[in-house]
């Protein structure tokens, strides 16, 4: 643990139990979660909500979670998913939330490397896509539980919701009082599943005290209410399996006694508001002050940042220390090295400055990764490296959909280069022409042709191409949705490539976001 040494950083760890277990001493009686069903309103308090995650747990121990192991959740949010995730963490394993985009193949990636011994699924789709995984590839996965609609599926070691809280009757609460007892607040909680730039995503360790420290710290610096003065309202739909909503929705709240309302499951599809308009939540109008037009705010009370290695004009590496920076990647002691130093300090891989007043901008991305509005984290440089292994004629593409509801990508095409200036000519190369031949198509030789004429068979050989891409991707979310060929190749002269011909993607998407927008309109 990084601990100050005064101040709030210094303030004495906390397990998620014992975090847990104070909320309910202050705010036992007040409503905590509430989910609807045949259009009511369900509710449980704060009494209740503790009382059923200890039966989770109990569960969890009767099915055969070892300590150390993960209990996964795949699904969209719910009260059954905070259960469950408690539970784990009760029962002296980790939470490990899946994004319900996932392949089958990316779920599998995860079970096997976080260890998983159980597995919830909210319905028959997230089950049949577990099921079509072969079990050895899942060795360590002893059972399913279904938590949404009616079991379907006949197969061992399934179970519906109901039947799994009722499994545990058999443990002793003594039982798990020993474990939550031997708990220690530097010690795994919850792992984070995010994208790294190649191969599969790393597991981001956060201990107790990594998620105890923090929603109190958030808490504090954003000055929202507690119960007793009055009880904020929070709205869950955001992808639990991101630790941003995760604070926003789980850990927050349980420090100052919220109220967390559940949207439904086709909430990005149109119902939010819906849920939004009946709800009134409060928890994101509390914000006392706003940072400036495009700043990021300052560093929040007990933690540390800094800028590594800073250019004239003030941009640097932000690089950040506290009790909010995680243990560690599991099972990746390489890269935990590479993000952290001797010192302590997550090296953020994002550029930024901070002004005179201590505000922090971010002016780009070292890792260059996209964070979709559905919150889920993109590494783009693997998709657009398989655009161009996919379809021959493509000399760049460019993924884009930061903040937004899908992908896209901008295309050039492979031309022929002037000798002499090194600027990129209209004519199409001999392997372009080629890939336009293969087509079907008897004219194409320039690029403006192919716009020109939007030369059909070379669209639907492109767009066999991108389908190929996406049939490759480990979860809906980084699928290409939509594509646009640009009508020059890129160079260093249009702006484009930098010195060694590296792309220059903040001043692409500032360049063509004509073509971006009409993505999204």
């Amino acid at each position: 643990m990084r601990l100050s040494k005064h101040g709030p950083g210094h303030e004495t760890p906390m397990t998620i139990p014992e975090f847990f277990r104070e909320s309910v001493n202050r705010f036992g009686t007040y409503p905590a979660l509430a989910s609807k069903k045949n259009g009511k309103w369900e509710v449980l308090n704060y009494n209740q909500y503790y009382e059923a995650c200890r039966k989770a747990a109990r569960a969890l121990l009767k099915l055969g979670l070892e300590p150390f192991h993960s209990v996964g959740i795949l699904g969209f949010n719910s009260v059954e998913w905070f259960l469950a995730a408690l539970g784990a963490i009760f029962a002296g394993g980790f939470c490990v939330g899946i994004y319900a985009t996932n392949s089958a193949e990316a779920c599998q990636y995860v079970i096997a490397h976080a260890k998983v011994n159980i597995l919830l699924v909210e319905n028959d789709l997230q089950l049949q896509k577990i099921l079509s995984i072969p079990k050895t590839k899942m060795e360590t996965l002893k059972a399913i539980v279904q938590y949404r609609l009616p079991v379907e599926s006949k197969c061992n070691n399934l179970y519906s919701w109901d039947d799994f809280m009722e499994l545990g009757n058999s443990i002793p609460e003594s039982q798990l009082d020993q474990i939550i007892k031997s708990q220690k607040a530097n010690q795994c909680a919850v792992i984070i599943y995010t994208s790294g730039t190649i191969g599969y995503p790393k597991g981001v360790m956060l201990s107790h005290d990594n998620i105890t420290w923090t929603a109190g710290s958030v808490a504090r610096d954003f000055n929202l209410a507690y119960a007793p003065e009055k009880q904020e309202v929070v709205v869950s739909y955001l992808p639990l399996s991101h630790i941003a909503a995760q604070m926003m929705d789980v850990w927050i709240p349980m420090k100052v006694g919220a109220f967390t309302y559940f949207a439904q499951p086709d909430a990005l599809k149109g119902t939010l508001v819906n849920t939004l308009q009946e709800v009134k939540p409060t928890a994101f109008l509390v914000f006392f002050s706003l940072p400036p037009p495009g700043g990021s705010g300052r560093v929040m009370t007990g933690c540390k940042n800094m800028l590594y290695q800073q250019t004239k004009d003030g941009v640097g590496e932000i690089c950040l220390w506290g009790r909010h920076v995680f243990m560690g990647y599991l099972e990746r002691e390489g890269a935990t090295v590479e993000a952290t130093d001797e010192e302590g300090w997550l090296h953020s891989g994002d550029l930024g400055r901070m002004d005179n007043q201590g505000f922090l901008s971010i002016t780009g991305r070292i890792k260059e990764i996209i964070i979709t509005a559905g919150g889920e984290n993109v590494a783009p440089i693997p998709i657009e490296n398989l655009v161009k292994e996919k379809i021959p004629i493509i000399s760049n593409a460019t993924l884009v959909g930061d903040k937004a509801k899908f992908l896209g990508v901008l295309l050039t095409l492979k031309c022929e280069v002037d000798k002499t200036t090194g600027e990129p000519l209209d004519r199409l190369t001999w392997e372009a022409i080629r890939f336009c031949r293969d087509a079907g198509s008897r004219q194409a030789s320039t690029v403006s042709e192919i716009l020109e004429l939007r030369d059909p068979l070379v669209y639907t050989a492109i767009q066999k191409g991108i389908n190929a891409v996406n049939q490759c991707a480990i979860s809906d979310a980084q699928k290409v949705q939509k594509w646009v060929i640009l009508e020059k190749d890129f160079s260093i002269s249009g702006g484009e490539l930098g010195p060694t011909t590296k792309i220059k993607r903040h001043f692409i998407i500032q360049k063509y976001k004509k073509q971006i927008d009409n993505f999204y309109q």
